[in-house]
């Protein structure tokens, strides 16, 4: 059985729970307080960090790696895409976020008030350039539920939480998102913690 150790309010640990729920399999989830880790923690990922996912004597950090080896290792429903090109562009896209938006997260978590407004201005203009895309598609790759939306979902649902206000334009991206947040799997997923992050 997988285990995967997961910050309560971590949006990283948030994408890899909805990629377990979405492939209702057989999982544990061990809670970590971020602020209070367990020991074991610092033995199984150099970093001391959440997410991390253990399998047998396989154990795997950062988000993305452990989503893509979840999704290769259980492959219903696929959430990379079958094809080749298709797949080297979502991880494309995948790493554009973490670039130009999940990059900023820290600082608005624990930056000083300068570097915090600085990164909500930057995580915002990033997210209106992407709102026109949803006026032609339900999701980021189209019609179909894929490994961005995983990727995006926990930062869209902190918006408010981050202090992030977006303009009318961001209106296709908050529609999708509110079809991110509907999502059996992803309302299964969330943490108490989460859930009190929206009012």
């Amino acid at each position: 059985m997988m285990t995967l150790y997961s910050g309560t309010t971590d949006p990283f640990s948030q994408r890899c729970r909805i990629v377990l729920f979405e492939k209702g399999m057989d999982f544990q989830i061990i809670d970590v307080d971020v602020f209070n880790k367990p020991e074991d923690l610092a033995v199984m990922n150099p970093y001391n960090k959440v997410p991390v996912l253990v399998e047998r004597d396989l154990i795997l950090s950062e988000a993305n790696i452990i989503n893509e080896y979840i999704d290769e290792r259980f492959p219903h429903p696929q959430l990379m895409p079958a094809d080749p090109v298709m797949r080297a562009r979502a991880r494309l896209f995948l790493h554009r976020f973490e670039s130009e938006l999940f990059c900023h997260i820290d600082a608005i978590e624990h930056g000083a008030q300068k570097a915090a407004d600085k990164a909500r201005l930057a995580v915002r203009d990033n997210l209106t350039q992407l709102a026109p895309v949803f006026t032609k598609q339900k999701y980021m790759l189209g019609d179909e539920f894929s490994m961005l939306d995983v990727a995006i979902a926990p930062l869209l649902w902190r918006l408010d939480h981050y202090g992030i206000q977006l303009g009318k334009e961001a209106a296709p991206l908050m529609k999708y998102a509110e079809r991110l947040f509907s999502r059996p799997a992803y309302i299964e997923a969330m943490t108490p913690a989460e859930k009190a992050m929206r009012k």
